[in-house]
């Protein structure tokens, strides 16, 4: 089974797979709006937009799993999303990242690009995986790790340098 074979729901609930974005560069993230972090939402709507054209594409995965602090229904998250940061990048139903009920994606995704000492779990909010367009997870950046800081590797798996 590949990356694009893995099943999503869309935040709005239609039923799809990862397929649809064969051939992209995804920028795949577990993410929450009650979270000291969700300033990143800014960042990661950033370049989406920036290198949307160039073929990059981010998915946002929301997560209850750390303290609660993604407590909202679908409509509560589109919501906080679209007023709080204008996101326009494709967000999907809410998903569990760890233990024994993890989505089949963040199973094929902690596997292919572990942690820091090898470890699988993921460990906060705003975890971030790049895939290259093969569907390849190549590098899994920490919470701490700002959406600017992956620009570079980005332009890299693009294959393009592109203006600010």
């Amino acid at each position: 089974m590949s990356l694009y074979d893995i099943a999503v729901t869309a935040l709005d609930g239609r039923a799809t797979t990862l397929g649809e974005y064969r051939g992209k560069v995804l920028l795949i993230v577990n993410v929450a709006s009650k979270c000291g972090f969700s300033g990143q939402y800014a960042g990661l709507e950033d370049l989406h937009k920036r290198y949307a054209a160039a073929g990059l594409v981010v998915l946002g995965f929301p997560c209850n799993q750390f303290a609660g602090q993604e407590p909202g229904d679908a409509a509560a998250i589109a919501q906080f999303c679209s007023l709080s940061y204008g996101v326009s990048f494709p967000m999907f139903a809410k998903v569990n990242v760890n233990g024994a009920d993890a989505h089949p994606l963040y199973q094929y995704l902690k596997e292919a690009a572990p942690g820091t000492l090898g470890t699988r779990a993921i460990k906060w909010n705003f975890t971030k995986f790049l895939v290259n367009r093969a569907g390849d997870a190549v590098t899994r950046y920490g919470t701490a790790t700002p959406p600017h800081r992956l620009e570079s590797a980005i332009q890299t798996l693009l294959g393009t340098a592109v203006a600010a």
